[in-house]
């Protein structure tokens, strides 16, 4: 049966009735779930697998019957490895119907469908007795419930019901607990992603609203690859704290709980940020531990396991304090059911200060709800503000009229800065606007700046009391963007406006090319890897699923990812694939590429990279990709605030890096769709 859904086309603007199928939808959601990347996870495979045999033996040991409850099975990986260690019969809960299904496939293929039982069930669902879901409580509880910041995906919930309902008392666990440490530093880098700064304009100091410098931020965790961020970054201001432990082996409440850990000062800084991460120990002796501290933790940072499913997490005090080396601190962390938020207190204040425990972050200045992290940390990129300043400087006048359409921008606060005669700003949502209503009052400019809750179509000249605008400007930067090119939105938007534009107006940026480069990467090839075995098991069944959603992609997507957290090598030159020109409207036909980018290094090539750079001025571009040349040996680093587009190859390419092969590449702008169709083909000489 074919259902459609009507989706806001983030380039066009258009409202678009897609095509729905449940069979795609599933998957692609089972093809971007990092069950690939899991399966490919070593270091989990076998510490997981350690620990089963061990707690099966220690059951039989007691002359008891093996039964193991599964609680999140996925592919059947673990259950599998509880019968291959000698279990008696396995209950494997699974929520996710396609995933049921794949695991059943799975289990069956392997020859254990006679001591693995699928449940297509939420845990908490699950029923024990002659006539329930399991015959018996089970004495071995297997879970792999755990996401970035520990209990995210609703692991003491799950863990807490189970050991009511499903599990004997006193039952073997693997993981047996989790421990979970946290260090406070001080580190301008991770701080730019929480607070707006404030920064010079043409000597001009634009300061953040107070109540944005006030506010606890938002209270979601910051999760990324901390192995990417560099020692240098960051000083510690306290030891590396054990901040708690979950016991998984006895009965867990999910009720909210805080905890604390008391030191002494190691440096003097600016108390802002806390790392954190976890790591879990498979036996009750602590023997087998698999752990998530990052690359630089390790003696030897080449020895860490990678993995993108379980990362690091950092959290964002709720106010910037300094502290003194040696001074008292306590560093506390409070968890619910699903989240956790950390607090700091000074012990040589007042004690009423460090009595009642800390509130859970909540914004309160709306900024932290319009501009994502990356977006704060875009925002205060000094480099980045210059390069919009120096082009607006040289196009304004002293009788310009500028509309700026970008979310949530502070371009059109820099034109009034810069002397515009009239400045107008298109807000897409009533929040965005009252931000941009407090940086302009908090600078004394109320007024300066007209902002506008209309769509570009909208717009007509009495909403600009009947001026024509001489300058247009974007960023361009759209909330709805998750692609590259998604911020063509702004070409759509200038079209829309072209009946309003002054003969000759200026065009901010003027235009835009799509860039692209074969790469090699490190280590995030791994989610898109087939599998075939994992630990002996065969889980092909799961990847032919996974290959369904591959064939659809391969002909037509790429898909976001933050480059800074995942290292590669460029194999190619990279190279201009595209151009859009916004000094005239959108084209109506579609735009096309073709070309070939040579090897010019070896390795093996696993996909395409894209990225858009903007050209301010004749002088003047930005990148939203790369952010500086491509190193001797193909090193990249790319821009921390936006995402590059990726498009996996099915299969990885070897290059001799000799110049004789090559990618081919097909690109296709369909400006009715505001979409870019890719086909990459290696080649030969």
């Amino acid at each position: 049966m074919k259902t459609f859904c009507g989706r806001a086309n983030p380039t066009t603007g258009a409202l678009d009735w897609v095509e729905e199928s449940e069979e795609y939808d599933y998957h692609q959601e089972i093809a971007r779930s990092c069950y690939a990347d899991m399966l490919h996870d070593h270091d989990r495979n076998e510490k997981y697998y350690q620990g089963i045999r061990a707690a099966v033996a220690r059951v039989r040991a007691r002359g008891e019957k093996v039964v193991v409850l599964d609680i999140g099975t996925g592919t059947g990986l673990l259950s599998m490895m509880a019968v291959t260690a000698g279990a008696d019969l396995c209950y494997a809960v699974e929520v996710f119907k396609p995933m049921a299904d794949a695991a059943q496939c799975i289990v069956e293929k392997n020859g254990f469908s006679d001591k693995i039982k699928i449940i297509n069930k939420h845990s908490t669902e699950v029923t024990v007795g002659p006539d329930g879901d399991m015959q018996m409580r089970a004495n071995v509880l297997v879970t792999e419930l755990f996401d970035t910041e520990l209990i995210g995906e609703g692991a003491l919930p799950s863990y807490e019901h189970a050991h009511h309902n499903l599990v004997q008392e006193g039952c073997e666990a693997v993981p047996h607990r989790a421990t979970v440490y946290a260090q406070l530093v001080e580190s301008d880098l991770l701080w730019s992603w929480a607070q707006l700064q404030p920064m010079d304009v043409d000597g001009t100091r634009l300061v953040p609203p107070p109540a944005v410098g006030r506010c606890a931020g938002a209270h979601s965790v910051c999760d990324i690859q901390l192995s990417q961020v560099p020692a240098h970054s960051f000083t510690p201001l306290g030891p590396l704290c054990t901040m708690f432990s979950v016991d998984f082996s006895k009965p867990v409440s999910s009720a909210s709980q805080c905890h604390s850990a008391r030191f002494a000062a190691q440096s003097s800084g600016r108390a802002q940020v806390v790392l954190s991460w976890w790591d879990i120990d498979m036996d009750p002796g602590g023997t087998i531990v698999c752990t998530m501290a990052p690359s630089w933790t390790y003696p030897q940072p080449d020895m860490a396991p990678w993995r993108d499913h379980w990362m690091q997490s950092v959290y964002f005090l709720p106010v910037e304090r300094r502290v003194t080396e040696g001074e008292d601190l306590t560093l506390t962390v409070c968890h619910d059911d699903y989240s956790l938020w950390f607090s700091m207190q000074k012990h040589s204040q007042q004690d009423a200060e460090t009595e009642a425990p800390p509130c859970r972050p909540c914004c309160t200045c709306q900024a932290h709800l319009v501009w994502t992290r990356p977006r704060f940390g875009e925002l205060n990129d000094s480099h980045r503000t210059e390069s919009y300043v120096s082009a607006l400087r040289s196009v304004l006048k002293a009788d310009s009229v500028c509309l700026g359409v970008s979310d949530g921008s502070l371009l059109p606060v820099f034109a009034h800065m810069l002397g515009a005669k009239k400045v107008f700003s298109l807000e897409n949502s009533r929040m965005s606007k009252q931000v941009i209503e407090q940086v302009l009052e908090a600078n004394s400019m109320t007024g300066g700046v007209q902002l506008l809750e209309i769509r570009p179509d909208q717009l007509t000249s009495s909403d600009l009391g009947g001026e024509q605008i001489s300058v247009l400007m974007g960023e361009p930067y759209f909330s709805t963007s998750l692609l590259p090119w998604h911020s063509l939105f702004f070409w759509y938007c200038r079209t829309a406006l072209a009946g309003l534009l002054q003969p000759g107006a200026t065009i901010l940026p003027c235009s835009a090319s799509l860039h692209i480069v074969a790469v090699e990467f490190q280590d995030l090839w791994r989610i898109r890897a087939p599998c075939g075995t994992c630990e002996g098991f065969d889980v092909r069944p799961m990847d032919e699923m996974v290959q369904k959603s591959l064939d659809f992609r391969e002909s037509r997507e790429a898909e976001p990812h933050p480059l800074w957290e995942y290292p590669c090598r460029a194999l190619t030159p990279p190279t201009a694939a595209m151009t859009f020109d916004f000094t005239q409207c959108v084209s109506q036909q579609p735009i096309t590429s073709q070309g070939s980018l040579p090897f010019t290094r070896s390795g093996c090539c696993h996909g395409v990279v894209l990225w858009m750079e903007y050209q301010l001025t004749d002088d003047i571009t930005v990148s939203m990709g790369l952010s500086g040349p491509i190193g001797e040996q193909g090193e990249c680093e790319w821009k921390r605030h936006r995402k590059q587009g990726v498009f996996f190859f099915r299969s990885p390419w070897e290059s001799s890096g000799d110049g004789r092969a090559s990618v081919s590449y097909s690109l296709t702008f369909e400006p009715s769709l505001g979409d870019i169709k890719m086909e990459f083909t290696a080649e030969s000489l």
